[in-house]
């Protein structure tokens, strides 16, 4: 069974506490289905050949409350304690990959906005040694396999929708930023 964590956040600059409460609430309900979908599992596993069809759905759901649980607990780790930016290490591979900080942040961003719900995600591809801008719709489609996941950024129009507009989308990337501790992205790289 999985415990929703919890998140202590200070005063965050451009997210309110109430965009973060139901936010939080929504975060909480992939971790309760996800222990709905393993006993629902469980239970079906008793006869494969009986329960073929239902068992194949319930393992594709489980992919997407898993993944939404996981997802949500990178994003709101990377909001906890003081907001620094990305520096060191990763910040120095960012740079020998991009050319700039800047130019992997600009690249980002605009992964970020694309059109339609999802993630923005810079993960890092250990077997070439190489970051990946991509985008993740919903939270499982799009995952690149035998990846790390080092910086995630909710895109869904429940992460910002009590703040910001779907117009504004730019505007909560940037109070993302603005509040991201980039140590806990620098330790997921390390």
């Amino acid at each position: 069974m999985y415990t929703a964590k919890k998140f202590t956040f200070g005063n965050l600059d451009g997210l309110s506490p109430k965009q973060l409460e139901i936010h939080i609430k929504l975060y909480e309900g992939y971790v309760k289905f996800t222990n709905t979908l393993e006993e629902t599992l469980a239970d079906l596993k008793i006869d494969t050949e009986k329960n073929a069809y239902a068992l194949g759905e319930v393992v594709r759901r489980y992919g997407f409350e898993f993944n939404g649980m996981r997802m949500h607990e990178h994003y709101f780790s990377q909001l906890e304690g003081t907001p620094s930016p990305i520096d060191g290490v990763l910040k120095d591979a960012l740079v020998a990959q991009y050319g700039s900080y800047e130019s992997w942040e600009k690249e980002f961003k605009a992964v970020s906005m694309m059109r339609g719900i999802g993630w923005g995600i810079l993960s890092y591809d250990e077997t070439n040694k190489h970051f990946i801008n991509h985008f993740v719709m919903d939270h499982e489609l799009g995952q690149l396999n035998n990846t790390k996941t080092i910086l995630a950024l909710d895109m869904w129009e429940h992460a910002f929708m009590v703040d910001y507009t779907p117009a504004e989308k730019a505007q909560y990337i940037e109070a993302f930023f603005k509040n991201l501790n980039g140590n806990v992205a620098s330790k997921r790289f390390s």
